[in-house]
């Protein structure tokens, strides 16, 4: 019997011994190829600072809400799994909960990927549990004190070529340019989100219109604020951003003229506009989005259909990205169509569109990227960027809309440590995918060599124009 112990090498491979022999050899092409990131979350001052992690739990647990959100849906209060010397929770204690429950993340990715990271990271491959969270937690912290495992000698040693991160439109990106001036090996960009600036419902809206046109010395008034979000753009775009990035609940596109744009930009910022036309004047600003990438050439990527925060007593005790935002259901095809109206045959203009809502595959997204030059589908995001439901997409788009108009991998994460996990992930389940229309006889071989490798080097760098 094999070592329960170790790691099965052709996992998430077919069964099937032919399939998976096909599936191998298309993995092994790719499987230390370098890692291009073209959206995650990991903050820059990591890299910058380089600072070795403090503990075992800083680096696997600590802002990763899709490992405490399961832990918090059994039963686990985010208060412990939060290290607080004066309150009795020390970072053994906390990694000591998350051992006990260790089980309940059987089959789940993020069980998956943090068995991963123990044993690529760290050569750990006893089972994380009661008995052995002790030693697994001396095993890993002896290894943080070594320099090979501080921030920067992790990022080459996962071989990633390409990181961008995502920032503030106000961000002076002081620690991107000290980053791009040191020795670091690949490149690390910022990327523009503005969503606090474009929408209305917004926490401190017209706060940070305010800010937004004192920063720039830009007049009060919708083209001295459209002015403001350009020059933010293109310093940006001075410190190496490729794309801007937008969050949206609802997916809604709205072309208005200047005269209404103007009342519009009037009312939401005096705050009396209804909500009627708060809808409006954020359908109208992603609109400008386009416009402005249009202009000036950076990737317009569209995160939609995630309802923010859905426990406000969560929200009010630990604040936002603590595992309560929640799908729900999207609709495409009317409410990106006025932007398309506009923008979508610009050939220098590319749109990703992802979603969370699976529905739209097959139905609105594959057909839209399958028609417009300017769109591209957006690697299964969130809840969806797990083995299976990577596999599901694959299979309801790629007859449609083929290999070619997909973003490439994106890992979309805060746990800098996941990064390599993730696209490894990806990786065998495109190699299982593409190994069965090889067996099946619906693609050569070297059409599927040369799919599988593009999907990690070219087509990435293809939508995101590296």
């Amino acid at each position: 019997m094999p070592d329960p112990h170790l790691r099965d090498p052709a996992r998430l491979l077919p069964a099937d011994p032919s399939t998976r022999a096909i599936a191998l050899d298309l993995y092994a092409r790719v499987a230390d190829s370098p890692i291009i990131s073209p959206h995650g979350h990991v903050p820059p001052s990591l890299l910058l600072a380089d600072e070795p992690y403090t503990d075992p739990v800083a680096l696997l647990l600590t802002g990763d809400h899709y490992v405490t959100r399961l832990l918090h849906a059994a039963g686990v209060d985010l208060a412990d799994l939060v290290v607080e010397e004066d309150a009795g929770r020390d970072a053994r204690t906390v990694w000591r909960t998350l051992a006990a429950h260790w089980h309940r993340f059987a089959g789940t990715a993020s069980g998956y990927w943090i068995e991963e990271e123990l044993d690529g990271v760290f050569g750990i491959t006893t089972r994380l549990g009661p008995d052995t969270a002790d030693a697994i937690y001396d095993e890993i912290a002896a290894a943080l004190v070594r320099p090979e495992f501080r921030p920067r000698a992790l990022f080459e040693r996962f071989g990633i070529e390409f990181l961008a991160t995502t920032d503030d439109p106000l961000d002076d990106l002081s620690e991107h340019a000290a980053l791009a001036a040191s020795d670091l090996p690949g490149r690390v960009v910022p990327t523009f989100r503005p969503d606090r600036y474009l929408d209305p419902d917004a926490v401190g809206f017209a706060g940070n219109v305010e800010r937004l046109l004192a920063a720039t010395d830009r007049a009060g008034d919708f083209a001295g604020y459209l002015g403001a979000l350009e020059d933010r753009r293109a310093h940006f775009i001075r410190h190496g951003a490729v794309s801007t990035d937008h969050g949206v609940e609802e997916l809604h596109t709205v072309d208005l003229d200047a005269g209404e744009g103007e009342r519009l930009f009037q009312a939401v910022v005096a705050g009396t506009a209804d909500s009627a036309e708060r809808r409006a004047f954020r359908g109208h600003m992603l609109v400008q989005m386009a416009r402005m990438s249009v202009d000036d050439g950076l990737v317009m990527t569209i995160h939609p259909g995630v309802l923010r925060n859905h426990s406000t007593g969560t929200h009010a005790r630990f604040g936002p990205d603590t595992g309560h935002d929640i799908p729900v259901a999207t609709e495409f095809t009317r409410g990106i169509r006025p932007l398309l109206e506009r923008y979508g045959l610009e050939r220098d203009f590319h749109l990703v569109l992802f979603a969370v809502d699976e529905t739209t595959y097959s139905r609105e997204l594959a057909p839209l990227a399958g028609f417009y030059p300017s769109v591209y589908l957006g690697a299964p995001w969130w809840f969806l960027d797990a083995p299976d439901a990577i596999a599901r997409h694959r299979a309801a788009v790629t007859e449609t809309a083929g290999f070619y108009r997909s973003s490439g991998f994106i890992d979309d994460t805060r746990a800098f440590l996941s990064i390599p996990a993730r696209h490894d992930t990806a990786r065998r389940v495109d190699a299982a995918f593409l190994a069965r229309l090889v067996v099946e006889g619906r693609v050569r071989m070297d059409a599927a060599e040369r799919v599988i490798d593009d999907l990690v080097d070219a087509i990435p760098r293809e939508v995101f124009t590296l």
